[in-house]
C-alpha cells in the first residue's frame, strides 16, 4: 500500500514539476483563470478530480499493476 502511495505522489510530482518548467507563464494564465471561478465550482472541479484519480488507480490494478 505504501508502494502506491509512494508511486502515486512521485508521478504527481514529476507531472506538476514538468508543467512548471517547461511553461511557468502557462502556470500563471491558468491560476488567474481559476481565481474567475466561483468557490464551489473549484471544490465541484477538485471531487470530480479526486474521483477519476481513483477511477484511473482502480483501472490500472485491474490491468495488473501490482
Amino acid at each position: 500500500m505504501i508502494a502506491y502511495i509512494l508511486l502515486a505522489l512521485g508521478l504527481v510530482l514529476l507531472i506538476e514539476g514538468l508543467v512548471y518548467a517547461l511553461a511557468p507563464s502557462l502556470v500563471e494564465q491558468l491560476l488567474a483563470a481559476l481565481r474567475s471561478i466561483p468557490i464551489d465550482q473549484r471544490r465541484i472541479m477538485g471531487v470530480f478530480a479526486m474521483v477519476l484519480g481513483a477511477l484511473l488507480l482502480w483501472c490500472a490494478r485491474a490491468l495488473g499493476l501490482q
